[in-house]
């Protein structure tokens, strides 16, 4: 086994931390919060303002998906995460100048940070941390994705801070120049692989795929993940909306709510990264989808503050595991040679998944005037997502069919 400096863990594990806050906490999490000023500003339907998500992450999703993960299987993820941070940030400059007759620039920024969340965002950093971390490898992408939870909770207090002072437009341009200074200096010093272990040479043969996509497991662990990604998305995209707009909840009270679900996705990622290392995967996946599908219900009864709060703690433990658990599992079905490609599939399916469910929900909102049909179509989804997973085989092999992994055993990660 490879000796890995432990002074170049903490720096990848640190990087990766960055890279998460920044792309996951501040973009994705972070769009949504304007989402109630391009409504009330600029006269925009719910459909419209969904819209610009949508379809930049079709687009960027099935056109670049896979490709940028056979860039990261190939040349390593160092290059595209600086690629995407500046994306990714250039994205949230360009949409704090956007004016109700720009719709173009709207699409146009939108397909940049779609882009920059492939390049900087899960993908590569699952793929960093597999090569960096072993035996740790569950409780190492916990704490880099504790990223995303820190950067989701002050992101809704910065914004209101910005806006208040400020105005909306340059509180979001403010956020996407935090993000870059914050971000690239670090992934401009991370190595792809430790020094013993060379990043695989451009000549190299990759690990095949075609095992993979023969194998039942597969679909099973692409259905599950775009079911309860695309449940999440749906939730996440008209959180702020449905309470500022729909139920009148201040500003305030609203965003301190948003904060609230990802505090508890931070002791989400910490658990459920602590028991991927103990218990069997499958098991901690199947938890995190029914905490999900469990949530949802609550925002019926969104009237009630307390009923409210109650929603942000099991809402955000079960989004503090998702995007954790995903590459987990699949580098224990799958091995690592080939992380990088298969999580570019399964992140193209998720996209599209989580692109389209909250358009849909929009669609609804927009035409019935309430929120019932959609979240009931939300928890059907994330119900279908938990079945898909407890299908799944509990260790490689432990089924007639499963696929043993590819490479380096996973029973190590």
């Amino acid at each position: 086994m490879v000796e890995r400096p432990r002074s170049a863990q903490i720096q990848v594990a640190a990087t990766s931390f960055l890279a998460l806050f920044s792309v996951v906490g501040f973009a994705l999490y972070g769009l949504p919060l304007y989402y109630d000023f391009w409504e009330r500003d600029f006269g925009w339907s719910r459909k419209l303002i969904t819209s610009g998500n949508a379809l930049s992450k079709v687009v960027v999703a099935v056109v670049f998906g896979f490709i940028a993960g056979w860039l990261i299987d190939r040349f390593g993820p160092r290059r595209l995460m600086m690629i995407g941070i500046l994306m990714a940030g250039g994205a949230l400059i360009g949409l704090g100048g956007v004016s109700a007759s720009a719709l173009w620039m709207f699409y146009f920024f939108y397909f940049f940070n779609a882009l920059g969340y492939v390049c900087a965002g899960p993908p590569p950093n699952q793929v960093l941390l597999s090569r960096w971390f072993d035996k740790a490898r569950g409780t190492a992408m916990g704490f880099a994705y504790l990223g995303i939870g820190v950067g989701g909770v002050l992101v809704p207090q910065l914004s209101r801070w910005l806006t208040e002072r400020y105005g909306w437009q340059t509180s979001l341009r403010g956020l996407g120049v935090l993000m870059i200074l914050l971000t690239l200096p670090m992934v401009l010093f991370v190595k792809d692989t430790p020094e013993r272990e060379p990043a695989q040479k451009p000549m190299e043969p990759l690990a095949p795929m075609t095992g993979i996509f023969r194998k039942g497991t597969f679909y099973l662990l692409v259905l599950g993940s775009m079911c309860s990604i695309g449940a999440v998305g749906g939730t996440n995209q008209h959180l702020k909306l449905y309470l500022s707009r729909d139920q009148n909840y201040g500003q305030r009270e609203a965003l301190n709510i948003i904060s609230l679900v990802l505090a508890f996705s931070i002791v989400g990622r910490l658990l459920m990264g602590w028991l991927a290392d103990r218990w069997p995967k499958k098991y901690v996946m199947l938890l995190i989808y029914l905490l999900v599908a469990g949530a949802i219900p609550l925002l019926f009864f969104a009237s009630s503050s307390g009923v409210m709060y109650l929603f942000a703690i099991i809402f955000g433990i079960g989004l503090g595991g998702e995007y954790l658990i995903i590459p987990l599992i699949a580098a224990e079905l799958f091995g690592v040679k080939a992380l990088g490609r298969l999580m570019g599939i399964i992140v193209t399916v998720d996209g599209v998944a989580e692109a389209l469910l909250p358009f849909a929900i929009a669609d609804f909102r927009d035409r019935m005037g309430n929120y019932r049909l959609g979240f009931i179509t939300l928890i059907v989804i994330a119900l279908v997502g938990a079945v898909a997973v407890s299908l799944l085989p509990r260790r490689p092999g432990s089924q007639a069919g499963v696929l043993a992994p590819v490479g380096p055993a996973a029973s190590n990660s």
